[in-house]
């Protein structure tokens, strides 16, 4: 996509992310996304705070994660997000996981969204201007 907004966010692995082996938990994998996807959203001209007021606000409907390699205890992440592709009313985006310094690739992921309208529980049509400022294909 042309223009695709991303973003870097940085994590450590804290006690509480892991296991009794020192091994990062699989769902902590998806709040270090979760991040990720909130600030890129910010980058995509979505504030949190004015759609939850507005009743219209992105929602996860389907999440497709590999875990390649764990993370540890201490370690220090990179999580980076970009907008993948849209279609009329969801949007994909695109995280890698790595360990900051090496880059080992740890988790691929990629989250489908649709904005939701709370009152009724309906999908919406994505924002006419992302398409004139990202297209509509997917990134390569």
């Amino acid at each position: 996509m042309k223009d695709a907004p991303s973003l870097t966010t940085r994590e450590e692995v804290m006690f509480f992310d892991t296991d009794a082996g020192g091994v990062v938990h699989n769902i902590a994998y998806l709040r270090f996304i979760e991040t990720c996807r909130t600030r890129l959203a910010g980058l995509m001209g979505m504030d949190m705070r004015a759609m939850m007021a507005a009743g219209e606000v992105p929602v996860v409907v389907r999440t497709e994660i590999d875990y390649r390699s764990p993370a540890r205890l201490s370690d220090h992440l990179e999580i980076h997000g970009v907008l993948d592709s849209m279609e009329r009313a969801r949007f994909w985006c695109r995280f890698e996981i790595r360990r900051r310094g090496e880059g080992t690739l740890l988790v691929t992921c990629r989250q489908a969204l649709a904005l939701v309208q709370l009152a009724t529980g309906r999908p919406q049509r994505l924002p006419a201007d992302w398409r004139a400022r990202y297209g509509t294909g997917a990134q390569a």
